[in-house]
């Protein structure tokens, strides 16, 4: 038996009411590399929001004229499940504490969800701001009073060693204060993986990544991903190559407002 792995790269506008159809891209790699990722993301730019995977790290490096072809948005979620572990195992008023101060900053995501980018980066330049900034000196703090080996502490230096990256959603409207989006676009992989056990191949697994593609894809838009498939798969034999894009989710929503929906 061999392990590979499905990367999933989601665009979604709809927290800060762009104009773009949301959509997720599945690409299949035999294993975490960095060449992998490099390779799946190489013709992009602008903002990357993701883990802390060491091998996004040459997309933030600055490039020939200085500037980085995407900069890093940290993921709050991920910083919070840090200290979410921590306080469920040991009860820790520090780390619950935390989470606290964490929460405050999900409230006013949950206010100003929907809203256009300007109107989000005015909310988090006069809520967010503050908070933040008050989070970091109090983690600061913190560090001088605690095992500097604990998982506690190195769950603040995670937060605080991406400083930056942790505040880029202040500045821009468009970020997200998480990928979560993307977590949610594994999670049908995790589930398939206990019911269908196995990809067979890597051509199986492959041929997996193109089907979430186009499965999720058309969940994030609403539809009912079975009564889509069973249209485009009778249809498609016969339509025409050069109006292929009517049979994009996002449009072909538009052609079939019966066809039910699916939540996103």
């Amino acid at each position: 038996m061999k392990q590979g792995r499905n990367w999933a790269y989601v665009r979604d506008q709809r927290p800060w009411a762009g104009a773009a159809p949301p959509g997720a891209v599945y690409r299949f790699a035999p294993n975490w590399k960095e060449e992998h990722v490099l390779s799946h993301l190489s013709n992009a730019c602008g903002i990357l929001q993701a883990d802390g995977y060491k091998g996004y790290t040459k997309l933030y490096e600055p490039g020939s004229n200085g500037v980085p072809r995407s900069r890093e948005a940290a993921c709050w979620a991920h910083l919070r499940r840090d200290f979410h572990d921590f306080w469920t195992s040991t009860k820790s008023q520090i780390a619950r504490e935390a989470l606290d101060r964490i929460g405050k900053f999900y409230d006013i995501e949950r206010d100003i969800n929907g809203q256009p980018a300007e109107a989000r980066q005015a909310a988090r330049q006069r809520q967010s701001r503050p908070r933040v900034e008050a989070f970091f000196a109090w983690s600061e703090q913190q560090l001088l009073r605690i095992p500097g080996k604990s998982d506690l502490a190195k769950a603040f230096r995670y937060g605080l060693s991406r400083r930056d990256a942790f505040s880029l959603f202040l500045t821009d409207g468009r970020v997200a204060i998480d990928n979560n989006p993307a977590e949610r676009a594994l999670r049908p992989i995790g589930i398939g993986r206990k019911n269908w056990l196995f990809a067979g191949a890597d051509t199986g697994a492959e041929t997996l990544a193109r089907a979430m593609t186009i499965i999720e894809t058309a969940k994030l838009n609403g539809l009912d991903p079975q009564a889509y498939l069973a249209d485009i798969l009778a249809r498609i034999h016969d339509h025409k190559i050069n109006t292929l894009n009517e049979l994009l989710p996002w449009n072909w929503k538009a052609l079939h407002p019966e066809a039910g929906s699916q939540a996103a």
